[in-house]
């Protein structure tokens, strides 16, 4: 049998409070734990991190011909493709060169040569594989510059004009999914036959 004294109650309540403060305390400790945490990361990579965030679509300008395309940036290629017909082989002083046309939505073509450095047998969405030569070329993305490998296939039916891989866009790009077109090409590098 208990029995009723003011300190009982008294006693109760600083108990309840101190277990209250217990608890208040530990999240406030892991609340700015997390939040110091957080920070600390956040400035890591502003330090570290100089990825730009591109549109999904983007305009990007082609080297050496300088013609601008409508691109789709795509992480789940390799390699970047260009719109290329009338795509032919052959030799020039002992190496081998393609020479194709390429045409962008303004329907501004232009006939390019560039030196073959190898085929590259890509998987289509039918189940067939497609042979693709493949040439360095220079593509201006918002001011990123680089010469990458890019593929030549006939991208008539597709909605853009090259299609930019995980080569030219790893370490430098993020891709916002909810906006198109955020950038314009202006790279200082014109040409990569300078």
């Amino acid at each position: 049998m208990s029995i009723f004294s003011p300190f009982s109650i008294h006693n109760t309540l600083q108990a309840g409070s101190g277990m209250f403060y217990n608890r208040t305390l530990r999240f406030g400790l892991m609340a700015a734990l997390v939040l110091g945490l957080s920070l600390s990361v956040a400035n890591l990579q502003a330090d570290t991190n100089i990825q730009q965030i591109y549109s999904w679509k983007e305009n990007v300008r082609v080297y050496p011909s300088g013609l601008q395309f409508k691109a789709k940036l795509d992480s789940g290629a390799k390699t970047s493709s260009l719109h290329a017909i009338e795509i032919e082989e052959f030799e020039r002083d002992g190496e081998e060169w393609v020479r194709f046309v390429t045409e962008n939505h303004n329907e501004e073509r232009e006939t390019i040569e560039r030196r073959l450095e190898r085929n590259v047998k890509i998987k289509e969405h039918g189940g067939g594989v497609q042979r693709r030569p493949v040439v360095k070329m220079g593509i201006c993305l918002g001011r990123l510059y680089k010469e990458v490998e890019v593929n030549l296939v006939d991208r008539s039916n597709f909605i853009t004009g090259m299609l930019v891989g995980r080569t030219f866009m790893e370490d430098d790009v993020l891709i916002d999914p909810s906006t198109t077109y955020g950038h314009i090409p202006d790279c200082d590098r014109k040409s990569i036959d300078d």
